[in-house]
């Protein structure tokens, strides 16, 4: 794709995966013009000058009404405002995209928002960081990492071709997934993650309260697991609402899996542990 394929692209967000995604597309040349909004009036200002995006806009109405494309990068418990919100100012044929990474209940709210003759095809790139803003996003963000599409039986295939080809153009990998087993997958795979995460946070701070130094203490292995603890607290709060059912499956898992460990340190198996160990180690050398 040499040539721009869309004239007017919107930004509704532009934080680090809005913004990153502004830049990417500019980088390739798919796109003409960029306008921006946020509600972040200081972090939007910051957005054009840092050549994040083309135009700002002062509310939504002026940043989609003559937008080809809109890209929503809101929390995700913002975004059926957010797309109620532009709905009655999107143009005939405008196609309505979101990074969220909450996807079942979104997808179906949101394609029944959008007026007839536009069109909503759910998105979540995967990748990020454990920062925010318009000042941390870069071009290379989506750079061979995943971006996952959700699909309806109501999703335009035009649309959604469109869509693929402007992740591609950013760099991403693009998968198509029914967005259910989205939930269910990243449930699993990033969101109960950061939820343990700030657990160890609380648990370790827990116990510097008894042992005054102990935080002095934590090297690589604490500061590794927990790096993800440093993301947005909003944004993460919202994630774990708004994904409520998966989420709460795949605790209640890691519940009986830290209690079945719990056990075997208590009575002392070193077998067991070692074995349990082993295994953990083989399974993760072989997905990551």
């Amino acid at each position: 794709m040499s040539q721009p394929v869309i004239n007017t692209f919107a930004v509704i967000g532009v934080g680090l995966i809005g913004g990153s995604f502004s830049r990417a597309l500019k980088q390739a040349g798919v796109v003409k013009r960029v306008i921006g909004f946020d509600l972040d009036s200081a972090n939007l200002a910051e957005a054009l000058q840092l050549g994040v995006v083309d135009e700002i806009a002062a509310d939504y109405a002026a940043a989609v009404s003559s937008a080809d494309l809109v890209f929503l990068a809101v929390p995700v418990r913002a975004m059926t405002a957010a797309v109620s919100a532009c709905a009655p100012f999107l143009r005939p044929g405008c196609v309505v995209t979101d990074g969220g990474s909450v996807k079942d209940e979104l997808v179906v709210a949101c394609e029944q928002l959008v007026p007839a003759g536009c069109f909503f095809v759910g998105g979540h790139p995967i990748a990020g960081t454990e920062h925010s803003g318009a000042k941390a996003s870069f071009a290379t963000l989506y750079q061979g990492r995943r971006c996952i599409l959700t699909p309806t039986s109501r999703t335009d295939q035009q649309a959604l071709d469109l869509v693929q080809r402007l992740w591609e153009a950013a760099g991403s990998r693009v998968e198509c997934m029914e967005p259910l087993t989205h939930d269910r997958v990243f449930a699993a795979v990033s969101h109960l993650p950061h939820m343990v995460a700030y657990a160890l946070v609380h648990a370790v701070n827990g116990s510097a309260e008894e042992e005054e130094n102990i935080l002095a203490f934590s090297a690589g292995g604490f500061r590794d697991f927990t790096r993800i603890a440093s993301s947005d607290p909003s944004m993460w709060r919202d994630i774990a609402l708004m994904n409520r059912l998966p989420l709460l499956a795949m605790l209640d898992r890691y519940q009986s899996e830290f209690a079945a460990l719990r056990e075997r340190v208590a009575s002392g198996d070193g077998a067991w542990l070692e074995n349990y160990f082993t295994t953990s180690k083989r399974l993760r050398d072989e997905i990551i």
